[in-house]
């Protein structure tokens, strides 16, 4: 519900810079992105970028795996970010990973 309650806002502000301007182009391209990008949680701390990524490579082509990092010392928060380049892999991605095991911890799929 959150997702289209989004997906709403973007597009009703894309709307109104396009009578003011020609440039609503980048909203619809992140109410895109925003529907194929989920939040993981439960990261195991070994887990970095890369590992992420391929992770969930087999449901489609992913754009950017991004686990947050502490500042200071640089170690994982337990969390991150996976975006796909399409919305059905994405989905795929999450019904699929949702509380299984990655990296010896379940992990948690939310968009």
């Amino acid at each position: 519900m959150a997702a289209l309650i989004k997906l709403g806002s973007l597009l009703r502000q894309s709307a109104v810079a396009s009578s003011a301007s020609t440039g609503s182009a980048p909203a619809l391209f992140n109410a895109a992105r925003f529907m194929s990008q989920f939040y993981l949680s439960g990261l195991a701390w070994a887990t970095d970028d890369h590992s992420l990524k391929e992770a969930f490579q087999c449901f489609g082509e992913v754009v950017e795996a991004r686990v947050i990092t502490d500042r200071e010392t640089g170690r994982s928060r337990g969390f991150g970010f996976v975006s796909f380049a399409s919305g059905e892999d994405a989905k795929s991605a999450a019904e699929n990973m949702d509380g299984k095991e990655l990296a010896g911890r379940n992990v948690r799929v939310n968009f």
